[in-house]
């Protein structure tokens, strides 16, 4: 029998990714695509829209997303369904969540400065800039 130390794993610096075989290993965060099958849980300390960042949508194909705002404020937006729709926003105030349909594009702004959790399937992760901004 293999026994591996146990010991604190600093969440902010790393990110912990759940491998389809149960193996949970820490490792660096991805905000792109991801091939190794992992699910990700990552958690960011954000200041300004710039940490999050707010210029651009984000898109998951493969999984849906919790994202979790431990402490702060955030407000999610996803993009219109279909054209001629308007965005829908969600508020986030710490200890709430909202789970992100799969293949729904999404952007943050934040409310004040946050630490954020996010938990998904990164493969296929999809970003694009924003072209509409003020």
């Amino acid at each position: 029998m293999t026994t591996t130390p146990i010991s604190s794993i600093d969440l902010f610096t790393s990110a912990l990714h759940i491998h389809p075989d149960g193996d949970v290993r820490a490792d660096e965060w991805r905000m792109t695509s991801s091939d190794s099958g992992a699910w990700q849980i990552a958690t960011f300390r954000v200041e300004t829209d710039a940490d999050v960042p707010a210029d651009h949508w984000e898109m998951h194909p493969e999984a849906e997303e919790a994202v979790c705002c431990l402490t702060g404020g955030v407000r999610l937006h996803s993009r219109p369904a279909g054209p001629g729709g308007t965005e829908d926003i969600v508020r986030l105030r710490a200890g709430t969540a909202v789970v992100v349909p799969r293949g729904r594009w999404r952007r943050q702004e934040l409310d004040a400065p946050s630490d954020l959790m996010s938990i998904t399937l990164r493969h296929g992760t999809r970003l694009e800039k924003r072209t509409d901004t003020r």
